[in-house]
């Protein structure tokens, strides 16, 4: 694996547990973390994507444990006691006519909790433009679309002026554009490229880093100026029996990653570890303090104005 200089403390002691994480961000000398990939949906909503995990279902594809199985209070306090001062609140419709209730959803559990991101969502149908914009009037600051689950295409002509409309509020999606963990024909770089081509200032944040085509989602980061990678899963043991991210991409990450356009992401609380193996995985790189300090924090503060 590739080694850089400036490894201190930090990266020799990645958290071994959740109770050691404060101390990981703490030696960094940051303020705590931000975390762009974080979920909480409504509750019979919730219950219904955690039993699609128990079932291994069809994009899932593999035993899949929720580590985090608890009431949004529980889990919003335990966030904290990992020192999570930022947060997401990802919710992603399935079908027609569940976006604009999940919206008023998220956003009134933005408003009542600390710390977390106004988040919204959409979905190829004709009230798409009508809601979303709504959801920007009410303070939306960041969107999910998970084109995977929902089964479309990211150009999907209803979605022409939704697109549009983010990029010109200059408002982050957080799209689930990659194949992981299981491919469909929606899925992949070349219809993230696409859309990219007729919305090049879009503010998107690819989740998972666009695995397992790295390289690929790699380029277009650096090819567009506001798009932005996310470490969703990545580095962990979990992932990386499915889709390791190659060696040789490591030094491009890193100049990513000091140039804003990496930023910390968790799935919490749907993931089969600890949190404390998303932040391990990313110390053990050894990409340098520099590096660990702008993606767990620095460079989700800069992009959400949080500092």
């Amino acid at each position: 694996m590739t080694s850089f200089l400036d490894v201190s403390d930090a990266v020799r002691r990645p958290p071994l547990d959740d109770a050691e994480v404060p101390a990981f961000w703490q030696r960094l000398g940051l303020p705590g973390l931000a975390d762009v990939h974080v979920h909480f949906l409504p509750p019979r909503l919730l219950r219904k994507v955690w039993a699609y995990f128990d079932a291994a279902g069809p994009l899932v594809g593999t035993e899949w444990p929720i580590r985090y199985r608890w009431s949004d209070t529980e889990r919003i306090a335990h966030l904290r006691r990992l020192g999570v001062r930022a947060f997401s609140a990802l919710a992603y419709p399935h079908r027609p006519g569940m976006a604009a209730a999940l919206n008023r959803w998220t956003l009134d559990f933005a408003a009542a909790t600390p710390g977390c991101l106004p988040s919204a969502t959409f979905y190829p149908e004709p009230e798409a433009e009508r809601y979303v914009t709504e959801a920007l009037a009410a303070g939306a600051r960041v969107f999910k679309v998970h084109v995977q689950v929902g089964g479309f295409l990211p150009t999907d002509p209803e979605l022409d002026r939704v697109w549009g409309l983010l990029a010109d509020a200059g408002v982050p999606v957080v799209v689930h554009a990659g194949h992981a963990p299981v491919g469909t024909a929606h899925t992949g770089p070349e219809p993230f490229a696409a859309l990219l081509a007729r919305h090049p200032t879009l503010t998107a944040i690819v989740a998972h880093l666009g695995a397992p085509d790295y390289a690929a989602f790699r380029r277009l980061a650096e090819t567009y100026p506001r798009v932005r990678l996310d470490t969703t899963m990545a580095f962990t043991s979990f992932f990386d029996r499915f889709m390791p991210f190659p060696d040789e991409e490591l030094p491009r990450l890193r100049e990513l990653g000091l140039a804003g356009k990496v930023l910390l992401g968790s799935d919490f609380p749907n993931i089969p570890y600890p949190y404390a193996e998303q932040l391990a995985g990313l110390a053990q790189l050894d990409l340098g303090d520099d590096w660990l300090r702008a993606v767990c924090w620095h460079n989700g503060a800069a992009l959400f104005d949080l500092d």
